[in-house]
């Protein structure tokens, strides 16, 4: 009867045991797969660069947008030898950025979270991992507008 209790509490403690190493293990595999650098996919994206005026307040992890549709992330902003940010963006492979797009940052809503949409050009030359994307426009600044608006230098 005693060994039949300590069975019953030994499988109970294993199961147990095992419910939490499955629950940790599941946490780490959603905490690498949806932060800012994906340890699963870091060999499926390549990075293109371009070098901006004013980013405002674009964040790393900020979304990249063709067409409406997400297609990758800022991965990194420094500011390059000239004082202009340069912008680290992270696309899938299959996605192919020309070598006449534009990169434009953008703001979702009149307050919302800043975004670089890319307008894909003509050419039939396909930019690669670490090629630098050359046309790029800069972030609104709208408290630099209503300044100019209020004090009348538009």
């Amino acid at each position: 009867m005693k060994s039949e209790n300590v069975m019953k509490k030994f499988n109970l403690e294993f199961v147990v045991g095992l419910f939490l190493i499955v629950g940790f293990l599941c946490f780490v595999y959603l905490a690498l797969q949806l932060g800012e650098v994906s340890f699963f996919t870091a060999d499926k994206n390549y990075t293109l660069v371009a070098d901006f005026d004013n980013v405002a307040a674009l964040k790393e992890g900020a979304i990249l947008e063709i067409a409406g549709v997400n297609v990758g992330k800022v991965g990194k902003i420094i500011l390059n030898d000239d004082d202009r940010a340069r912008v680290y963006m992270k696309l899938p492979k299959e996605i192919e950025i020309y070598e006449d797009a534009v990169a434009s940052i953008r703001t979702k809503g009149i307050i919302g979270d800043k975004y670089i949409k890319i307008i894909q050009g003509g050419s039939d030359q396909v930019l690669g991992d670490g090629d630098f994307l050359e046309e790029t426009e800069s972030a609104i600044d709208i408290e630099e507008m209503v300044g100019k608006y209020i004090f009348g230098d538009l």
